[in-house]
């Protein structure tokens, strides 16, 4: 069991926080609910902020995941990253809208929050899945519902609205296939 192991153990149960072994995590890992769970693989490299919002919240993290300092990995649903995937820093990686679009029940979060309560029932969410071998770029955004395929990479300020195939690149706002990867790209 490692350092951040122990000290995790005692912030969370057992069953609900667990970090894997080699893994390390020099970032912030942020259970907002005690029913939450955060799940860290072997011989992870976390240097960014994981949060698990609300009571199901369910963020898994594979082996082998490199997640760069600056980036925010946001989970209301459910968010699970694959084996040897690797993120840039300043990524934001988000399974819901975080906020009603209706701004008469928008004007409520604030007081809500400071009063240690949020109705998470009113957002929008859906589960996010990055596959193995993905490769996220600096400062990408990958929003709620999206499948990420085996090998796909994510240009830098790309804005991930849509499912992106296996062994692909997909760049811009918001981002589109440019090109599959070759067998000997793979």
């Amino acid at each position: 069991m490692t350092i951040i192991n122990k000290i995790l153990g005692k912030m969370f149960p057992a069953m609900h926080a667990s970090i894997g072994q080699g893994s390390k995590v020099s970032g912030r890992i942020e259970r907002r609910h005690a029913a939450a769970k955060i799940c860290i693989g072997k011989d992870s490299l976390i240097a960014g902020t994981l949060v698990a919002e609300a009571e199901g919240s369910c963020l898994t993290i594979g082996n082998n995941v490199f997640i760069g300092g600056g980036s925010l990995v946001d989970c209301l649903a459910d968010i699970t990253i694959e084996d040897d995937v690797l993120i840039s820093y300043q990524v934001l990686i988000m399974d819901s809208d975080n906020h009603s679009i209706r701004a008469s029940e928008r004007m409520e979060d604030l007081r809500r929050w400071r009063n240690g309560f949020y109705d998470w029932s009113r957002v929008k969410r859906a589960p996010v899945r990055i596959s193995s071998k993905a490769w996220i770029g600096a400062r990408a955004i990958i929003t709620k519902g999206v499948h990420i395929g085996e090998g796909a990479i994510i240009a830098s300020g790309a804005v991930v609205t849509k499912d992106v195939p296996p062994y692909s690149i997909a760049a811009g706002n918001p981002a589109r296939i440019i090109r599959e990867l070759s067998e000997d790209e793979r």
